[in-house]
């Protein structure tokens, strides 16, 4: 069975590239070693996650809101088997819809691990012993990425859980501690919060999810002890046991004092690593960097020079977004086109609520940098719409160059600024200035008048309604 493309893995990344070039009249293999396709995204990751991220919102609104909205209910209650099973449904649709994306895309889906038997040959390990291999003038490496770990660490998916667990657990726990204040421990800490479990969030660096702008983090971790999640940041975890049901995390704070945490499960969400196992890398010859991750050119291409990598397996932002545009660049490079990608325009999103989210430089970054730039903020707060929803909390700030006005990055904290950094990643990439976003008519009452007023505050510090 000969294939002018071959791709290991069916996450974003992978299915997105096999439709891409089979699109562009390539005949495609897919591989894939578990039995659904979607990879972690869709099985254990973006759309479980945020299926229950919706359900526990609704429910601590209900529970904190619906009184001021003049709506009265009897004590809300939840059932936390069905969300569990709504999330399983969602699921189950999602990766159904990229079978059907197969099918109809002509791409044929094998289900085992992918390794290598040389640059051009792979084989294709079933799960019944069985085995097959298949002939690739080139091949796509988009095997993904699992959770990381600390090494003194026992991962027993029983107390000690990663995301993976936390998306199935069959109670809520009374007390969870995270370790690791990034998104994912953000996340779903939020999600067991609203439904009644204390949450402490263990972390390393001075600030919870470190990589993003100073301003955004100090805000989130506002609202979020608000919410009621405590927090325990520069703390160097030192162990981790448990006793029965009872987990004991030992952590040293910044004066090197020795902290006890204790609570009925233990969140580990320090991160996640690229997954090469058993792809048989040694046998062709691809080089991977010193995090493990597969070596890469501008193109995506390894050092042999007919196999690519993608996504998590890649250096860079592990994101779904940003995997699934590497596929699609991939494919068309192969197809004779000349995609491209900017690394820079990549938004981070947090999905809790107030949710975050950024797209370019932060202001540390412009600093370090040595780059002349000129900030904008505005408050939710001032916004009729927010005033209107009781969405308060966050803002819009916007960084230019002094000089030119160009924007160089916008950092959000409120409510749907998911889909509200798209409008200026959008007028990054045309290179648009300050002062060009402050002049588009914005609709109002909107969310997004926020941005139209940071924008009027970076170009000429006089924002209209502040």
């Amino acid at each position: 069975m000969k294939y002018d493309i071959i791709v290991i893995g069916s996450g974003p990344g992978g299915y997105i590239a096999g439709i891409r070039a089979s699109q562009l009249g390539k005949k495609v293999a897919l591989i894939e070693k578990y039995a659904t396709l979607g990879g972690t995204c869709t099985n254990v990751g973006c759309i479980p996650s945020k299926a229950l991220l919706d359900s526990s919102h609704h429910f601590y609104d209900a529970v904190n809101h619906f009184e001021e909205h003049g709506i009265s209910v009897e004590k809300p209650s939840f059932d936390f088997g069905k969300m569990i099973g709504r999330k399983a449904k969602i699921v189950e649709t999602t990766t159904g819809g990229i079978k059907y994306l197969m099918d109809k895309n002509n791409i044929e889906v094998f289900e085992g691990l992918g390794s290598f038997e040389d640059a051009t040959h792979v084989k294709v390990s079933k799960k019944d012993g069985s085995s097959e291999i298949l002939e690739g003038t080139n091949i796509i490496i988009a095997s993904g990425s699992k959770p990381g770990n600390l090494p003194f660490i026992n991962i027993d998916k029983e107390r000690v859980i990663t995301s993976t667990e936390a998306l199935k657990l069959t109670e809520v726990p009374k007390d969870l501690l995270v370790i690791g204040g990034g998104v994912i421990g953000l996340e779903l800490g939020s999600v067991y919060k609203r439904l009644g479990a204390n949450v402490t969030v263990i972390e390393y660096m001075d600030k919870i999810v470190p990589g993003m702008d100073t301003d955004v983090s100090k805000e989130l971790q506002k609202v979020f002890k608000k919410q009621g999640i405590k927090f325990a940041t520069s703390h160097k975890v030192k162990s981790v046991e448990r006793n029965g049901d009872i987990i004991t995390v030992k952590a040293t704070d910044k004066k090197d004092r020795e902290i006890e945490f204790n609570g009925d499960y233990c969140l580990v969400s320090v991160g996640r690593k690229a997954y090469t196992e058993g792809l048989g890398l040694e046998k062709v010859g691809v080089e991977v960097n010193e995090r493990g991750q597969i070596a890469v050119n501008d193109h995506l291409q390894t050092n042999v020079t007919n196999i690519y990598a993608i996504g998590d397996v890649v250096a860079g932002a592990m994101l779904a977004h940003k995997a699934e545009e590497e596929g699609v660049v991939v494919a068309e490079y192969l197809c004779g086109e000349k995609p491209h990608i900017d690394y820079n325009l990549i938004p981070g999103i947090v999905y809790t609520w107030p949710e975050a989210a950024a797209v370019g430089k932060t202001e540390q970054e412009l600093k370090d940098a040595g780059v002349a730039y000129k900030a904008g903020k505005f408050s939710m707060r001032a916004l009729g719409r927010s005033r209107a929803s009781g969405d308060l909390d966050g803002f819009v700030k916007v960084l230019a160059d002094k000089n030119t006005d160009e924007i160089l990055g916008v950092h959000m904290v409120g409510a749907r600024v998911a889909d509200l950094i798209m409008e200026t990643a959008v007028a990054m990439e045309f290179r648009a200035s300050a002062e060009d976003l402050a002049r588009i008519c914005h609709g109002h009452p909107t969310y997004s008048e926020a941005v139209k007023e940071a924008a009027k505050a970076a170009w000429d510090g006089k924002p209209l309604n502040a």
